[in-house]
């Protein structure tokens, strides 16, 4: 028998506000236009909402369906590139939301922005497997609205706010777990958010946000060979065959980046969970709302083999499977 990571519970929040193609008024697009380029037809938007807020809901779902008690919970691990602030972290401010602040807690926030939250999971797997961690909670949080350019078609419309968390803990498995994660530093500016910048103390002046900046194509180029090469890493190293497989979830950026990679593998669509044309891209929480929602839908059940696989700006690219 392996140590292995079960994943006990899942949960997740959309935002508050739903956006429609048609509303892009502003815009010279049409939903014909977004939705034959990416297989979005709408997405959420936070209004009131922080990423804190977004994660403590998709958190209490999920331990809602983990059925356990939340003073179980011993990390806490935030995927998410647009915190609320820059410190202290997401997964501090979650601690103390979920009334946790008088537990032995280690709680830490990731940035592999849209791959992160498969980092995050392979990260506590390592914490389960040697003993640090029994009970993990990690979530994929994220409030994009913030970083958007509202201007600009080419990357407003893709994008949505959200949360999705799961609750891991340690079991024995006849199976072993597979991960998969690499990197490929990125000068380019292939896709980037700025962050502050460098000042000159002797004319200071107001400290200011950068929004997201996307190279499209070279992101679909990318995304293609990334989810590809994780998909056949993990593959390899678990033994199993695609047909074994059960379930593939990728990251949601784009239907013509997953149908690409359907047909380049010979992988049936219908093994792939998509959910893109209501979230849109969610970033690092895209995975774990797309398995949450089919989990409460019915379709992802207990003993299904999955691979989840996540690409992003870094440029980062990582996978890993699960048997539910």
């Amino acid at each position: 028998m392996n140590d292995n990571v079960k994943i006990k519970g899942m949960g997740y929040a959309a935002a508050q506000r739903r956006i429609n193609n048609h509303d892009f008024t502003w815009l010279d697009t049409s939903d014909e236009w977004i939705t034959s380029r990416t297989g979005i037809n709408s997405r959420y938007v936070t209004e009131t909402e922080n990423t804190s807020d977004l994660a403590l809901r998709a958190a209490l779902s999920a331990i809602e369906d983990a059925k356990i008690d939340k003073h179980e919970i011993d990390t806490i691990i935030v995927a998410t590139f647009t915190p609320d602030m820059q410190t202290p972290s997401v997964a501090s401010i979650l601690q103390a939301k979920l009334g946790l602040n008088d537990c032995p807690v280690m709680a830490f926030d990731l940035n592999s922005a849209c791959t992160g939250f498969v980092m995050a999971f392979q990260t506590v797997s390592a914490f389960i497997q040697t003993g640090r961690t029994k009970t993990a909670l990690i979530v994929g949080a994220e409030t994009l609205s913030k970083v958007m350019n509202w201007n600009d078609r080419s990357t407003c419309v893709l994008f949505g706010d959200g949360a999705g968390a799961f609750i891991c803990t340690q079991y024995a498995s006849k199976e072993s777990m597979a991960h998969f994660a690499n990197s490929r530093g990125d000068l380019e500016d292939v896709l980037s958010a700025e962050g502050l910048q460098i000042q000159d103390i002797s004319n200071a002046r107001p400290l200011t946000g950068g929004t997201l900046k996307m190279q499209g194509q070279a992101v679909f180029r990318f995304a293609i060979d990334a989810i590809s090469d994780g998909i056949r890493q993990v593959i390899e190293q678990s033994k199993w065959s695609l047909d074994e497989v059960d379930y593939i979830i990728p990251h949601q950026a784009n239907m013509r980046i997953i149908a690409h990679v359907a047909s380049k593998m010979k992988i049936p669509q219908e093994k792939f969970i998509i959910n893109l044309e209501r979230f849109g891209n969610t970033s690092a929480a895209s995975i774990p709302i797309a398995m949450a929602e089919a989990k409460a839908n019915g379709i992802l059940k207990e003993g299904h083999r999955v691979i989840m696989v996540g690409f992003g700006a870094g440029l980062t690219w990582a996978a890993s499977t699960a048997v539910l």
